[in-house]
């Protein structure tokens, strides 16, 4: 399964692409996105259950299932509603972003059911989750599209361009230039180059934000660590990136 994604800053700009990728022939569950607020009050005839999400803290609100036909140009499938640390209130449409967040009471309704069966696990790009929560506190809406077609994958990912979204990769890059001048100054304070070991510090700051590591001191990850980045995971600079990137995950879950 590949895996499409497009930051949107608006509504409207989210409805121009799900129009178009339908028009190529992605079916409605592979159709997901994540939103900033609670709108759960569309949703009232649904009855929720509360849920937890491992690994980010406790998750405040409940989990919405099996709704066909949403309301208000929503997409059917799942729709979830929680309480996100760090990034306050998030409603996941679809059942893929509803996995994606953790969410588990729709993703074990998904399954018995048997819709999206075999992809709730798969192509999902969760070691992205801190730029889609960047994303969502800064009020934009993230697109999640899957499909299992190369070419399909391509005609979808310029119909996201077209919509005006905003690809993964320029999220990332809008995500560290926001905290990157901060990260200089905390390094260059300590007698280091921060130029020169930028790359190194990045990378060290960002394998503490995956969900392998997340609020693991290095020590607790080193197995992780020595797997994902074999060749940089000893170097001073990597690891004064990770405690850093540490501090920054628990800052945002306090």
């Amino acid at each position: 399964m590949i895996t499409m994604v497009g930051i949107f800053t608006s509504h409207e700009g989210v409805e121009r692409a799900i129009e178009r990728v339908r028009a190529l022939g992605i079916p409605e569950e592979h159709i997901n996105y994540l939103l900033p607020g609670d709108s759960t009050a569309e949703f009232e005839t649904v009855q929720t259950t509360d849920a937890e999400q491992p690994g980010m803290g406790k998750v405040v609100g409940g989990v919405v299932g099996g709704v066909t036909g949403a309301s208000g140009g929503l997409l059917g499938a799942a729709v979830a509603s929680a309480v996100v640390p760090g990034v306050g209130p998030v409603m996941a449409i679809g059942l893929a972003a509803a996995a994606l967040l953790g969410l588990g009471g729709v993703v074990a309704g998904a399954t018995a059911g048997g819709a999206l069966e075999n992809t709730l696990d798969i192509g999902l790009p969760k070691d992205e989750l801190y730029i889609y929560e960047d994303a969502l506190r800064q009020g934009r809406i993230v697109l999640i599209i899957l499909s299992d077609d190369t070419k399909q994958a391509d005609e979808v990912r310029e119909a996201l361009a077209w919509a005006g979204a905003e690809s993964l990769n320029a999220a990332h890059e809008h995500w560290w230039l926001g905290i990157r001048d901060v990260e200089a100054e905390a390094y260059t304070t300590q007698g280091l180059d921060f130029t020169t070991d930028e790359s190194l510090y990045r990378q060290g700051f960002e394998a503490a934000l995956q969900p392998a590591a997340a609020g693991k001191s290095y020590a607790e990850a080193l197995d992780f660590l020595h797997t994902r980045y074999p060749e940089v995971y000893r170097e001073e600079a990597f690891r004064h990136g990770y405690a850093r990137g540490r501090t920054y995950y628990e800052g945002l879950r306090e």
